[in-house]
């Protein structure tokens, strides 16, 4: 993905500010809200293994994927 960028520098030299065109700039967002669907689902699966870890450890009563699902 090619950008055309702009910097906003001051007189020192220092960059304040970056343009770029609206059309690229709703392309970034919507990368970054894929990026951000995708991190929350790896999250939520390394819970639910984490979880399941747990449940193999303990004696406790488990509840089936069957009776899970009645819940909703």
């Amino acid at each position: 993905m090619k950008i055309a960028i702009q910097y906003l520098s001051d007189i020192q030299g220092n960059t304040h500010a970056v343009q770029m065109p609206l059309s690229e700039w709703e392309k970034v967002l919507g990368k970054i809200k894929k990026y951000e669907q995708t991190l929350k689902i790896k999250s939520e699966l390394q819970e639910a293994f984490d979880q399941v870890s747990k449940m193999k450890k303990t004696k406790a009563q488990k509840q089936s994927f069957k009776d899970f699902l009645n819940e909703f």
